[in-house]
């Protein structure tokens, strides 16, 4: 993909798609979102982090950097191939995802599928399964085991397991593999799956002129894979605990800044190895999309260590990261990389200038825009090209809902500026985001719709009630794409015949 084309996307994450079995997925209904933006004349399809999620439901908390979330594994596709009789569906709501009762049901599905693989799969479905398992074996191998050793425990965190498998004495390991034969196979499946349905929808995508841009969060999980396959890699004390965590410091918004409690980076072990855990991480990466945007980028180039027993953020500092050196080995490995630096919140000069350095576009949120005057670095007139503009994220209200909490003086601004009112001021921003000279632009499936608050995708630093909405299909009706591919093609960022003009 080209980022200095212009073009235009909408934000859309997986599991707020339509479909009967509790959350959206790799199924039918992906495909039909890729016709309805084709439709619309969009040719990006931003998601978030597709990887496992973790507490709160999080897709940037997850027990693996590398494996794809078992939830987004469609069903339909098990059933074809004969290896999972159609399923009996509860009856599951259709705006929201109950991550307490959709989960439980699907690994049921799921398992059941597994076994009907492993008794009665064609020979050329198990030769391709055995030949991705050998493909994938440098992160599959140890995220199976770690997997399967954890569903006994009931998710006991690996630091409390027995010294030899927290430790990874090579008999406790090779114990763990025998023991867990059965249910190593069965994660092995699952992202096996995942792959070949990921890799389906992206097929599809770009057949249509459409581009994946996925999303990368900077940080693992502490309980992850990742941590427990190679300890050595990050701040670690000798009984794994994290000695030092990432968060960000005290600001305007939270007096205590943020303790985000994710294990740091060895980045000098990292730097000796030629970051090798990062080139086949983003290798990964882009095997399942066409450009990905890297979350907190700023870490790479200065990144807030917060000491591992304090409570907050009050006590941290500030430390250098790796910077260039990181993208020069991977570029060198992978080639050109498109990637979408993630340049918000508290922005230093060296992050511009490893951002500009590595060719990267950074991100400008419209909805920012309008707390200060008209030298504001968000208003549209003050973008670069190389930029990706957003009326918001997924971190943000929807615009309406921005528009109802906004203060008089913020809602007379943006009502002069766009120009607009409450009746429009969703594709008030849509169109600034469009006209401006970013050549990216990408606005939330929820601002295309015109929703309100209670549609929002997340609250930052709230623990429970997101990561949940979807949408219906009866809310778009016809006139949401017409209106969006009018204002793409007026813009010069899809096809000039949407207008439909005469002569």
């Amino acid at each position: 993909m080209n980022l200095n084309q212009r073009s235009s996307g909408v934000l859309l994450h997986i599991t707020s798609l339509p479909g009967p079995h509790g959350m959206g997925d790799f199924g039918p209904d992906a495909y039909r979102f890729v016709d309805w933006l084709q439709g619309a004349g969009q040719s990006i399809w931003q998601l978030l982090p597709t990887t496992p999620i973790g507490p709160g439901d999080s897709p940037y908390q997850g027990v693996s950097a590398f494996a794809g979330s078992q939830w987004m594994v469609a069903l339909e596709p098990l059933v074809a191939k004969g290896w999972l009789a159609a399923p009996q569906v509860p009856d599951f709501c259709a705006e929201r995802v109950d991550y307490g009762r959709v989960t439980p049901w699907r690994e049921q599905q799921l398992r059941a599928a597994a076994a009907g693989f492993f008794a009665g799969a064609s020979a050329a479905d198990r030769q391709r399964y055995t030949a991705w398992c050998q493909a994938e074996a440098g992160w599959l191998d140890d995220y199976a085991l770690f997997m399967a050793i954890r569903s006994p425990l009931n998710g006991q965190p690996w630091w409390t397991w027995e010294d030899g498998l927290k430790r990874r004495k090579p008999k406790a390991l090779a114990a763990a593999r025998k023991q867990h034969a059965g249910e190593v196979a069965f994660w092995q499946f699952v992202q096996w799956q995942f792959d070949e349905q990921a890799r389906a929808l992206k097929a599809y995508a770009n057949e249509r002129g459409v581009h994946l841009m996925g999303d990368l969060p900077i940080f693992v999980a502490h309980d992850s894979a990742d941590c427990w396959s190679r300890p050595d890699l990050y701040h670690l004390d000798d009984e794994f605990q994290t000695s030092v965590v990432a968060g960000v410091p005290p600001d305007a918004m939270s007096a205590a800044g943020q303790r985000w409690g994710n294990p740091l980076y060895r980045w000098d072990r990292m730097a000796a190895e030629n970051y090798a855990w990062w080139t086949a991480r983003v290798k990964r990466a882009l095997g399942q999309a066409d450009v990905f945007r890297i979350d907190h980028f700023r870490g790479f180039a200065g990144y807030y260590e917060i000491p591992g027993s304090s409570p907050d953020a009050t006590q941290g500092r500030w430390v250098t990261g790796p910077g260039m050196a990181l993208f020069d080995a991977i570029k060198q490995a992978l080639g050109p990389l498109p990637i979408v630096a993630e340049d918000l919140g508290f922005i230093t000069d060296d992050v511009h200038e490893l951002r500009d350095g590595c060719g990267f576009p950074g991100m400008k949120i419209l909805q920012f825009g309008f707390g200060g005057e008209g030298d504001h670095e968000f208003l549209p007139h003050n973008w670069p090209r190389a930029a990706v503009a957003y009326t918001g994220t997924h971190d943000n209200d929807t615009v309406r809902g921005w528009w109802m909490q906004a203060s008089p003086r913020e809602r007379a601004f943006a009502g002069s500026y766009l120009p607009c009112g409450e009746h429009d001021v969703h594709w008030a921003m849509i169109r600034g985001c469009a006209n401006s000279v970013a050549n990216i632009a990408v606005y939330p499936l929820q601002d295309v719709l015109g929703l309100g608050s209670e549609h929002r995708m997340n609250v930052p630093g709230v623990l429970g009630g997101n990561w949940g909405w979807r949408f219906r299909w009866d809310w778009l009706g016809s006139e949401p794409a017409r209106v969006l591919g009018l204002i793409t093609a007026a813009a010069g960022r899809g096809p000039f015949a949407l207008l439909k003009l005469p002569g």
